[in-house]
């Protein structure tokens, strides 16, 4: 009857312990960055290869996330049970299509300096005087209106693939592969200040 016990008790604290892991590293980091990549070059346009080689920087942040998240995913195969993220639901082809529209707006403040990607995956404003007068609200209300979308955005994708709790890791996917597609000369700020990629 302790036989019993101990071998219930142990297999009941494995599948808690399984159970905890699971939900830890859940998150498909690497359908997250195919989804981003692909939603980022629809909403941008295929960019040059040569304005594309500085990955490294912006992911140095994740330090051993992702060696942890691959172990586990080995240990704990039901980690690896969603392979793709849903990116094409109807909130999120509207949301895709006006940012697209707004990026040909855009393309002029990042080639200036005016505006810049953030490390929360957003945009922001870096330097209005390198914009006449004349342009500088329609900057500001530019910028709004695509921080506006973005937010929707992450939002639309943790709800579609029924996790509203990734949001934050989906924003933060997000804001490396900005920063990572940007092209040459635009500015970035992945934390330590800005800076021209």
């Amino acid at each position: 009857m302790n036989a019993t016990r101990l071998i219930g008790t142990t297999l009941a604290g494995l599948v808690v312990l399984t159970s905890c892991v699971t939900i830890n590293v859940y998150f498909p980091a690497a359908a997250a960055e195919k989804a981003a990549d692909a939603i980022i070059e629809e909403v941008w346009g295929t960019q040059p290869a040569d304005e594309e080689q500085d990955d490294a920087q912006p992911e140095a942040s994740l330090g051993g996330t992702r060696l942890l998240a691959s172990i586990l995913n080995v240990l704990i195969p039901a980690a690896h049970a969603q392979a793709d993220l849903e990116i094409s639901t109807p909130a999120a082809k509207k949301l895709k299509a006006s940012m697209r529209k707004r990026h040909k707006l855009l393309v002029e403040f990042y080639a200036l300096g005016a505006a810049g990607l953030t490390r929360d995956g957003l945009i922001a404003v870096r330097d209005a005087k390198l914009v006449a007068l004349s342009k500088r609200n329609a900057l500001k209300q530019l910028v709004a209106a695509e921080n506006k979308d973005r937010n929707a955005l992450y939002k639309e994708l943790a709800e579609a693939n029924g996790h509203p709790e990734w949001q934050p890791e989906i924003r933060d996917t997000f804001a490396r592969r900005w920063i990572s597609k940007a092209r040459g000369g635009w500015w970035y700020d992945a934390g330590n200040g800005w800076q021209r990629k």
